[in-house]
């Protein structure tokens, strides 16, 4: 066979991989509204930069006459790009191609590029589209999910991972997003179950629709799996894109610093009324992220799940900073169960990058209810007590309001190791609020008093003033310095500063055992 022969044959088999399903099988992908491997590929990457790698690869399964149905790529396309000139790894499945069923030979595909991904240290995004394991290939599609899987977690906190759930994601192939950093899917084209709504039915008579039991808005709100929702696949691309920008190459380096016309020492005039003047009245911990930020922008993550914490993406002058934030505007901003995992898994992720954390406070406590007692509260609140605590990256706490009881401790006190503490002049740091210690305090009295009511305003009014207050804990050294709110930005953008070099290390251990 002489060369043009040769390459002709290259050249058919290259055609026939990047067909992948065939025509008719692309053309249903669009009719479904979703792109096909190729073209999220191509949307994700910089133009021309992705490198394909085992376009060729075919399964070897001779079972149930799956020799006579064999394409090149085996229904996933593997390799790496850049993205703003980073390097990344990616692999996505091709739903045409046996509706992007696992083989042995496509979780070799996935495995191979993960490696790479490990050893270049480079964040590895997957694009999910997959049917579940090949039927046909029986264990050997299993075993390819459980190579999968170790590889998850020998990556985790070594480099960023990053899933993109783009169609179905159904039995053991949910389990290796739900290992990566962030999940984001696809309003009505994505979905995740571990048992779909026909096994279901089967097994407990119950009904449900798809999207009730694995869809976006699902997994978004009610069970806090996913960590971003978008409309289509655009706008997928484009989160992702900009969800790295925050994020460094592995565990060894710093996030990119950006430029910014945001003037470092801009003040903050809304900041001075954001807090109301009566402090049963809820105001929006957005307008405060908003108004620190450059350019006002914040990637929140979660937006959806436990909205009584914000968790997201800020920058200050330029720099990458992870922000936690009690919201008042919901639950009046009490810690419970889900905030607590919410953020405690953000604040490990930080940690795990080299990304500062700003926490922002207005904590009345722990929600109190049989609910969340039965439901672990103690583990579940020890989670984020355990993430700040062992957290070693630069910590800055600003306390805008309430801090009571052991949420104070918890929402990275001095005590656990943060490097700067500031408050407010509204701020309230105390072991209960005014009201109820007054209850506990002067129960006697009040009893006693003719007009008990007229009383316990003037002793909450007297106890406000002298503990409700930022000073009795800046007296103690564990507030560093009351700020003008207008001010905040500026003392930010410093604490910053002075702690890029910080140095922290935990004593020697294989690791802790976080009450899960």
């Amino acid at each position: 066979m002489d060369n043009k022969a040769l390459l002709e044959r290259l050249e058919k088999m290259e055609r026939a991989a990047e067909l992948g399903g065939g025509e008719a099988r692309i053309q249903r992908q669009h009719d479904n509204g979703k792109w096909t491997a190729r073209e999220r590929i191509d949307a994700l990457l910089d133009a021309d930069s992705f490198v394909e790698l085992d376009k060729l690869v075919q399964h070897q399964c001779r079972d149930f006459g799956m020799e006579k149905t064999r394409h090149p790529g085996d229904g996933v396309v593997t390799g790496y790009g850049r993205i703003d000139g980073r390097l990344v790894y990616v692999f996505a499945q091709d739903f045409t191609v046996f509706g992007g069923s696992l083989s042995g030979a496509h979780a070799r595909k996935i495995c191979k590029v993960m490696d790479h991904a490990i050893r270049a240290g480079a964040p590895v995004f997957g694009l999910n589209d997959s049917g579940g394991a090949r039927i046909q290939e029986g264990v050997a599609s299993l075993g390819g999910y459980a190579d999968i899987f170790l590889r998850n977690t020998m990556a985790s906190g070594v480099i960023p991972q990053i899933s993109a759930i783009l169609g179905p994601c159904a039995g053991g192939a949910v389990y290796s997003p739900a290992i990566t950093d962030f999940i984001a899917m696809v309003d009505q084209t994505s979905y995740m179950f571990v048992t779909g709504p026909d096994v279901i039915k089967t097994v407990t008579h119950e009904e449900v629709t798809k999207d009730d039991l694995g869809g976006a808005g699902t997994h978004n709100a009610t069970s806090g799996v996913a960590h971003f929702q978008v409309p289509d696949e655009a706008a997928m691309m484009a989160l992702l894109r900009e969800l790295l920008s925050f994020l460094p190459q592995n565990n060894l380096e710093e996030a990119p610093r950006r430029a910014t016309t945001d003037a470092a020492d801009r003040l903050c005039p809304s900041l001075t009324e954001l807090v109301p003047n009566n402090p049963n009245k809820p105001y929006d911990m957005h307008d405060c992220i908003k108004a620190l930020a450059d350019d006002g922008h914040f990637l929140e993550v979660q937006a959806e799940y436990a909205k009584n914490i914000l968790v997201g993406f800020v920058r200050l002058d330029g720099r990458s900073v992870g922000v936690v934030a009690n919201q008042p505007n919901f639950l009046a901003g009490c810690l419970d169960i889900n905030s607590s995992i919410k953020a405690a898994r953000f604040v490990r992720f930080c940690d795990a990058f080299n990304i500062p954390i700003l926490t922002l406070v207005d904590v009345p406590g722990f929600l109190p209810g049989t609910v969340q007692e039965l439901g672990g509260i103690i583990k579940h609140g020890a989670k984020l007590l355990y993430a700040f605590a062992e957290a070693t990256v630069p910590k800055v706490t600003v306390i805008t309001r309430k801090a009571y009881g052991g949420a104070y401790d918890v929402m990275s006190s001095k005590h656990i190791r943060a490097d700067f503490n500031f408050a407010w002049p509204t701020a309230e740091i105390a072991v209960m609020g005014p009201q109820g210690a007054v209850n506990i305090i002067h129960r006697g009295e009040l009893a006693k008093a003719d007009d008990p009511e007229a009383r316990r305003a003037e002793l909450v009014e007297e106890y406000r003033d002298t503990f409700a207050n930022p000073y009795r804990a800046a007296e103690l050294g564990y507030i560093d310095e009351v700020l003008r709110p207008e001010h905040t930005r500026i003392r930010l953008v410093q604490a910053f500063a002075a702690l890029e070099n910080k140095r922290d290390t935990n004593p020697p251990k294989k690791h802790g055992n976080i009450p899960l």
